[in-house]
């Protein structure tokens, strides 16, 4: 009996490690998104088994995608108060592992999206993967460049979701892509701004100036400010009704208005404020433009 336990104990740590590694918390926010857009375009009723596959197919490939970045950034991870404690840096789990979790992952994710969802996701997959490897990883310890990036590939979910249900990649994809695109400079360098003092340690300089000043600040302005357009789009274009496009509105001057609270302070007290902001603006919109579809 208490070598069940224990069996039981070690089994549970280790599905602990594996959604440390893969950001599984992350990753649900990732999928999120993809879920709503697909809801958004496809026609009714819902193919729950297209859908099924999607949610399945994109937690792969996101968490795929984060235990490359772990791989990568192990070393790091260690000069970090925030990720020394991950599996890699922790000694909690070997690399051949941590190498055979993201490739099983990221290889099932690709092919799950390519032959049951369709082709096109496929290559969208392919792509948020490789880029978020290979080019922003890489590029985050160069310069801060990195995040605009790192914003393409946490941008395509959306488009992803909406090309799953219709089988386009077409205007409507491109404007919730630009959704999430514009969405994550605020969200991220209210994070940056934060943990900047522990990204340092590891030679991460994220924000737009390399430090917390009104100039960083004033970029979170301009990327929230764009939000406002953005989010007229999808009525425009006939792809949500007249009540989402209020909400969005709403939702985007609110969140400006947290960003330019940063602007005004250039506290970490409001960047703080900015990024729990961001974390409310993106399911609000999202869930709004799919209970008013036209």
């Amino acid at each position: 009996m208490q070598n069940t336990v224990t069996i039981n104990r070690v089994f549970a740590f280790r599905i602990k490690d594996y959604a440390q590694l893969t950001k599984m918390r992350l990753a649900s926010l990732v999928v999120f998104s993809a879920a709503m857009t697909f809801l958004l375009g496809t026609p009714y009723p819902v193919d729950w088994y297209k859908f099924f596959w999607l949610i399945f197919g994109g937690f792969l490939i996101t968490g795929s995608s984060n235990a490359f970045n772990q791989i990568m950034e192990r070393e790091l991870d260690r000069l970090m108060e925030r990720t020394s404690m991950r599996p890699l840096p922790d000694y909690r789990m070997t690399l051949t592992e941590a190498y055979a979790i993201a490739l099983s992952t990221g290889l099932s994710g690709l092919i799950i999206l390519y032959y049951f969802v369709n082709p096109i996701c496929g290559v969208l997959g392919t792509i948020a993967l490789f880029s978020y490897v290979f080019a922003y990883t890489p590029l985050k310890r160069v310069t801060p460049f990195a995040v605009f990036v790192g914003a393409i590939p946490g941008a395509i979910p959306t488009a992803l979701g909406y090309v799953a249900a219709t089988g386009q990649l077409n205007h409507a994809a491109f404007i919730l892509f630009a959704l999430q695109f514009f969405w994550q400079f605020p969200h991220f360098w209210a994070i940056a701004w934060v943990s900047d003092d522990d990204y340092k340690k590891a030679g991460f300089e994220l924000l737009p100036t390399k430090k917390r000043d009104k100039g960083s600040a004033m970029q979170a302005v301009i990327y929230a400010m764009a939000l406002i357009p953005v989010g007229v789009m999808p009525y425009i274009y006939h792809i949500s009704g007249i009540y989402s496009m209020i909400i969005l509105t709403i939702a985007a001057m609110w969140f400006l208005w947290k960003a330019w609270m940063l602007y005004k302070d250039c506290t970490i007290d409001a960047a703080r404020k900015l990024m729990f902001a961001s974390f409310v603006y993106l399911p609000v919109v999202l869930i709004a433009m799919v209970l008013d579809r036209v």
